[in-house]
């Protein structure tokens, strides 16, 4: 396990702590896998909730480690963030590794011009604030990989900075990850940092695109397109902040006072991004329909930078599809959701 590879970091051997299969899921599901969960996990949000739903179920996903990238927040505090939420989640065993402290081109400045150009930005994560000092490597996902040849699953929900700069140190290791599964892109409908633009592939658009034209086996993408299809409202929000555990009131409070705000304004709403890649590895049934495709990402600056595109072959003739996750079943999907976040350890 990789746990025993990166032996700088201190183990404290907490109990795992479960959330049985629900009897509408069934005992036949798919078998475990070996995961690396690469996040750039705020307080909590999505991708908190992921991390949950991932760790109650390890029957499904044995999480290997987790590897922060800088994104939603900046990585050196992400780290704090993530461990935080393992802890309350009895899960103190899981490695996490600070990865790349900042994108691979795109600067807080591009983004001020990007602005003063083609108009307001929707979202700009860690770019709203200035960055700590923190320097990161791709060496945790590298050693991870080589470890473990053909049998790791990449959960990636946060920037692909860290997966990218892996695979130029390390050509060789694309064809030894299982698969990737991540949350990024959109292809049919606006984006949601510029308007062409899923925030994820927005931030680190270089970086994307090398894991797209990669050899990568199976690439499975959840995009802005399917997570429209799981709006999340107070009702739903209701059934999970009144339950009176760690992580539900760490829910509460994060999807109450910050976003998408329940507390403060009951119409709100909000989605399910990177859970989705969470319930679809618990049960791929959550998942009614896909396309292939192979797609690249669009890095000249300019008002389209980071959106998806169709790739030119040409350019990356070895580059592996893409199967493009579109209709959801929603209600399943959201019992793994909410089961995950009131389990009781």
């Amino acid at each position: 396990m990789l746990a025993e590879v990166v032996v700088s970091l201190a183990l404290s051997g907490a109990a795992i702590a479960t959330t049985p299969l629900p009897s509408w899921l069934g005992s036949g599901g798919p078998a475990q896998e070996q995961i690396i969960i690469d996040t750039d996990c705020g307080e909590f949000g999505d991708d908190g909730v992921a991390i949950a739903m991932l760790a109650r179920h390890p029957e499904r996903a044995r999480i290997e480690g987790v590897t922060v990238v800088s994104g939603n927040v900046w990585a050196g505090a992400s780290v704090g963030y993530v461990r935080k939420i393992l802890g309350l989640l009895g899960r103190s065993d899981v490695p996490v590794a600070a990865g790349s402290g900042a994108p691979l081109v795109h600067t807080a400045a591009m983004a001020d011009e990007e602005e003063r150009r083609w108009g307001k930005l929707d979202f700009r994560g860690a770019f709203a604030d200035p960055p700590p000092a923190v320097s990161g490597s791709a060496e945790f996902l590298i050693r991870a990989i080589e470890s473990n040849p053909g049998r790791l699953t990449i959960i990636a929900i946060g920037p692909m900075t860290n997966l990218a700069i892996a695979l130029r140190m390390r050509p060789d290791i694309e064809t030894k990850i299982r698969r990737l599964v991540f949350m990024g892109g959109t292809v049919h409908i606006p984006g949601n940092s510029n308007q062409t633009a899923e925030f994820n592939f927005w931030f680190d658009p270089e970086a994307a695109q090398i894991v797209l034209r990669s050899r990568i086996p199976e690439k499975i993408m959840f995009g802005l397109d399917i997570c429209s299809l799981a709006k999340i409202e107070k009702k739903h929000f209701d059934q999970i902040a009144n339950a009176d555990t760690p992580i539900a009131r760490l829910y509460r409070d994060d999807f109450g006072n910050r976003y998408p705000g329940f507390l403060r304004d009951p119409a709100a709403f909000g989605y399910l991004w990177d859970e989705l890649t969470a319930a679809w590895l618990i049960d791929p049934a959550v998942v009614t329909s896909s396309e292939t495709h192979y797609f690249d990402v669009v890095t000249e600056f300019g008002p389209r930078y980071g959106a998806v595109t169709d790739l030119d072959r040409r350019l990356a003739p070895q580059a592996t599809p893409v199967r493009e996750m579109r209709g959801l079943d929603f209600e399943r999907a959201f019992r793994i959701y909410r089961a995950a976040l009131i389990a009781r350890d």
